[in-house]
């Protein structure tokens, strides 16, 4: 089901119908000869890349990218000077598609979003028509950003992973790299469908929190490994969701049920797998391939609606480690490249 535009939800500011004339804050990065430069400037409706939609931000999140383009020599970011954040959460104020009207709540995310055209830390951004996702129902503006690319990424591993059959009940659900963003996203969204998850991570001190996400089970990294002289292991998961890649994904392959499947989206583990045909021939496994940036728009559309009755709201709301304004975002995308953040980070654009 494709969501429909909504409107502000009571207690939000009316959107304007015109254009903002004046300079509005925005967190830049500036990349020259000398290196990189990051920080709180200001910029004009005039400036923003073309697109059908001007969207007032209300919120906005931290992501992995949006740390790695203030690194020197980064291949992350092919603009400069850029305006980070891959997703947003805003309001039309203006619109050349009569798909959408002003005040309507809308996410936008992946695509060229905070990479190779201005994206969602700032107040205002302009995108094209076709990358919009309408608010479903079911989501305010502060929770659709608290799930962000993050959370679409686990919904539409999840997603994948159903389309080919997976079922509660089927048995027990893997989730690797659980402590990192998209890994609680996805432990916290199949517990909410029924499925029994287990958690792994490498990092025991979080076994209370993923309990608390919905974790049947937490394990340890060395709990996957197969001994390397057998070219299979045990039969143990229904399906998987791999945020982690390397060794931990060719672990994973090697320990899938008959006709199982491992939705892949991580490369914290390494960008090679080693891995044997013995799994997808004897087993009939499936390796899917999850990218979040190019998804189709109408596929993204109808995972954002399956996502807000998924998604379970109290516990997504105890996954917002904070919230900051751009001028406190600096450090915070140092945290996040360092690996100090364990849920969402929140930007508001506007305090």
């Amino acid at each position: 089901m494709t969501p429909t535009p909504r409107s502000p939800e009571a207690g939000t500011p009316d959107a304007r119908a015109d254009a903002p004339a004046h300079p509005f804050d925005a967190f830049l990065v500036t990349t020259t000869d000398e290196g990189v430069t990051s920080g709180v400037g200001t910029l004009t409706v005039d400036e923003l890349p073309p697109g059908d939609v001007l969207i007032e931000v209300s919120w906005s999140a931290v992501n992995y990218k949006d740390g790695m383009v203030t690194r020197p020599g980064n291949r992350v970011a092919r603009t400069s000077p850029l305006v980070p954040g891959v997703d947003l959460v805003g309001t039309v104020i203006t619109s050349d598609d009569p798909a959408y009207s002003s005040g309507d709540l809308v996410i936008a995310h992946g695509y060229d979003l905070g990479v190779a055209r201005h994206g969602g830390f700032a107040r205002y951004a302009r995108v094209p028509a076709g990358w919009i996702v309408p608010l479903p129902d079911g989501l305010t503006p502060r929770r659709a950003a608290a799930l962000g690319t993050a959370g679409f990424t686990a919904a539409l591993s999840l997603h994948r992973l159903e389309l080919l059959g997976l079922r509660p009940g089927d048995g027990p659900v893997l989730v690797t790299g659980a402590s990192g963003g998209v890994g609680g996203m996805a432990v916290a969204l199949a517990a909410a469908r029924g499925y029994e998850v287990v958690a792994s991570t490498g990092r025991t001190a979080e076994r209370a929190y993923l309990v608390g996400l919905g974790a049947s089970d937490v394990i340890g990294r060395e709990y996957l490994v197969v001994a390397p002289e057998r070219t299979l292991g045990p039969e143990r998961w229904a399906g998987a969701i791999d945020c982690v890649g390397g060794p931990t994904l060719a672990a994973v392959l090697r320990t899938l049920r008959y006709g199982a499947a491992v939705a892949a989206s991580g490369l914290t583990g390494g960008s090679t797998v080693e891995s044997s045909v013995y799994p997808f021939i004897v087993r009939n496994v499936a390796l899917l391939g999850i990218d979040t940036v190019l998804t189709p728009i109408e596929e993204r559309r109808a995972v954002w609606g399956e996502l807000a009755t998924w998604a379970p709201g109290p516990v997504v709301d105890t996954m917002v480690e904070g919230e900051v304004d751009l001028a406190g975002l600096a450090p915070v995308l140092e945290a996040i490249l360092d690996g100090r953040v364990r849920g969402r980070m929140l930007v508001r654009p506007v305090a």
